[in-house]
């Protein structure tokens, strides 16, 4: 599913190939087979996120998934936390990725989501559809915490809920998280590193968690249990040049 490539794009961490092909990034969006009001929202995000600064967008990003534990990007961190389940997880997860000839960097978090979209949209339409449904809680409270927070990223989230065809009770959610405390501030942020005895990391592990090396290996079986719909992809031109959209994203 290509439109499960440009998702997964677009919730990495934005960098100059995003911005230099914005004009196949909006073909795609035309394309894909969603709801109207979602290819609006997509199309809007897109212009919107292109047409700034760069250096705005990659601030506003980190603001957003990497500070505090609310909004991560992280799916196991919302449904194990720290404990030892998530990483048996983990290891389930990575397997699965071997099995379908995904190559990850040696230093890459295998539930890290936009790695998780770009596995999914190798796996055909309907198994793309139920590996999304089976995370449809963390979507669901991440879009409303995103519009809780009035971002536009709530779009890409609102898309993929409804890629994955669960029924969730966003209204429910959103009464849930009325009164959280934010995470992300400064004093929120002291208590947690006063709380926990945290180890300090090196900058290239640290970048490791923004999909830096992650890509299909070249004999990734796409259709590895059902065929791809052709319906979905659009021409061959627009998804090879997406794929280098992604491979000099990540370069």
């Amino acid at each position: 599913m290509q439109i499960l490539q440009l998702l997964s794009l677009l919730l990495d961490y934005p960098l100059q190939p995003m911005v230099d092909g914005k004009d196949d990034l909006l073909s795609v969006v035309a394309n894909a087979t969603i709801d109207a009001d979602q290819k609006q929202q997509l199309t809007e995000f897109i212009q919107s996120r292109t047409a700034g600064a760069l250096m705005d967008w990659q601030s506003e990003y980190d603001g957003l998934f990497e500070r505090g534990r609310s909004l991560s990007l992280l799916i196991f961190e919302h449904i194990h936390g720290e404990s030892r389940d998530r990483g048996q997880a983990m290891v389930n997860l990575l397997a699965q990725y071997r099995e379908a000839g995904l190559d990850i960097g040696v230093k890459e978090l295998p539930d890290y989501l936009p790695l998780y979209l770009e596995f999914l949209s190798t796996q055909g339409t309907q198994n793309a559809q139920i590996g999304l449904e089976e995370i449809s809680p963390v979507l669901a409270v991440l879009l409303c915490r995103l519009e809780q927070r009035q971002s536009d990223y709530a779009s890409i989230f609102s898309t993929l809920l409804s890629l994955s065809k669960a029924e969730v009770d966003l209204t429910d959610i959103k009464q849930q998280i009325a009164n959280e405390q934010r995470d992300d501030t400064p004093k929120a942020l002291d208590k947690v590193w006063e709380e926990e005895m945290v180890s300090f990391i090196g900058n290239e592990q640290t970048n490791a968690a923004c999909g830096t090396g992650n890509k299909p290996a070249e004999g990734q079986r796409r259709d590895q249990y059902i065929p791809l719909s052709t319906e979905l992809l659009g021409s061959p031109a627009t998804e090879q040049t997406l794929y280098q959209v992604a491979a000099e994203k990540r370069a």
